[in-house]
């Protein structure tokens, strides 16, 4: 079972930057074989994705519009690891932020098989 832990989370102001961590582990494929991507859910809203990266080094990468220009996803298969670096933060980006992988770029997007437990980032004006 694939197993997804973010961490990175926390407190900032308006205008600040935080980044997020998503330590991946699997018992039988390496994290390269997967796409993988970050979904928020800010609190009364439905989940939504902020971005997406393909698998085998990531050579391409999605965005939301709402964090273009703002957020850049990356990842680091050596060390099993996907980011997530958040610059000009603002209180609607205010949410609970969750580490997503699949097999398919497509279904990383929209309903990806493997989440984590999630992690809260609150933007303070």
């Amino acid at each position: 079972q694939v197993q997804l832990a973010e961490s990175g989370g926390g407190l900032v102001q308006a205008g600040e930057s935080l980044r997020l961590s998503c330590s991946f582990s699997g018992p039988t494929f390496r994290i390269y074989v997967y796409a993988m991507g970050w979904f928020r859910q800010a609190p009364g809203k439905e989940r939504e994705l902020v971005a997406a990266i393909s698998r085998g080094g990531g050579s391409t990468t999605a965005y939301a519009d709402s964090v273009k220009d703002r957020f850049t996803i990356s990842r680091d298969d050596a060390k099993n690891t996907l980011f997530l670096q958040m610059n000009s933060l603002k209180p609607e980006d205010t949410a609970i932020y969750y580490c997503v992988a699949d097999f398919q770029w497509g279904a990383v997007q929209s309903t990806p098989d493997y989440w984590g437990q999630g992690t809260q980032v609150t933007v303070s004006s």
